[in-house]
């Protein structure tokens, strides 16, 4: 009993926190407000540099002359800051049961796990409103040519290849994201989208504001990303070979078959889901693609 006590008082004088990880993507916006990014607003936001004033419990109103943002067609989402999932929650919600008979909300109201990836603090970040909506689900990568799509901020998009590309100031850290959720929550990444990162965490290293972002949040989450204060790296990990199965588009609920449905390889990364039977894909609310040949 005394050991106990003796271990507490040494805890509480070294100024350790007992913050209890979050359980909800709401809870993990205050965390973030109050215990992560605090002192922050004024170093800008996460993809284009842009400062703002904290309003309410977790938001923020953007300051367009700080950073010489041009707002494209979503005015008010442009005026305010969001709180954005690097690797999106369709795509840790995907291969959930949950997620196949309901979506997003119903994996808030049923899946616990779920809840916990959408609340962890390692992969959420301060975005402009209208730049979290472009990017919606799209996949990171490298887009050919300089267009200035948003005045100042360097982040593209090509909605025909569902591709984003940010600043090269925070691709580094982008990587090390991806890292720590596809190997803390078992989600897989494609062999492109691994080297992509792997280049990316190579060319741009830990900054000073990723070590001492990643202390902030280790001590509300119990755990650091290794990524970034251990110096772990990636192993590269070749995509496993597996039978085709049935295969389904998660925007057209339609489902394929692996002979006979012209289709079958033309659905994206992020919108494939796939299906052990042509029941199951039945029961998930799919129907069977109109131009398949069986």
């Amino acid at each position: 009993m005394k050991r106990a006590l003796w271990v507490v008082w040494l805890l509480l004088l070294s100024g350790c926190s007992f913050q209890e990880p979050p359980q909800t993507f709401d809870q993990a916006r205050i965390d973030l407000r109050q215990s992560v990014y605090f002192d922050r607003n004024d170093d800008g936001d996460f993809y284009c540099g842009c400062s703002w004033q904290w309003v309410g419990s977790s938001g923020g109103r953007i300051d367009f002359s700080s950073c010489g943002y041009e707002i494209r067609s979503q005015q008010e989402r442009a005026a305010r800051t969001e709180w954005e999932h690097v690797v999106p929650a369709s795509q840790f919600g995907q291969p959930r049961l949950c997620w196949r008979n309901g979506g997003r909300e119903n994996c808030n109201r049923t899946d616990p796990v779920f809840n916990r990836m959408e609340a962890d603090l390692h992969n959420l970040v301060p975005a402009i409103g209208e730049i979290n909506a472009v990017r919606s689900n799209y996949r990171f990568g490298e887009i050919a040519g300089d267009p200035s799509q948003f005045g100042a901020c360097e982040f593209e998009v090509d909605s025909s290849q569902r591709l984003a590309e940010p600043a090269d100031a925070v691709k580094g850290q982008i990587a090390r994201i991806y890292f720590y959720m596809s190997e803390r929550y078992n989600l897989p990444m494609s062999e492109s989208q691994q080297l992509t990162m792997m280049r990316w965490h190579n060319q741009f290293p830990v900054t000073q504001w990723d070590i001492e972002r990643d202390r902030r949040i280790a001590r509300i989450m119990g755990h650091p990303n290794p990524f970034v204060s251990q110096g772990r790296e990636w192993v590269f990990a070749p995509e496993p070979e597996v039978a085709a199965g049935v295969r389904g588009n998660l925007n057209s609920k339609v489902y394929h078959l692996p002979e006979g449905c012209p289709s079958y390889h033309q659905i994206s990364d992020i919108n494939r889901v796939e299906f052990a039977s042509e029941q199951q894909a039945l029961a998930a609310g799919y129907r069977k693609a109109g131009n398949c040949r069986q």
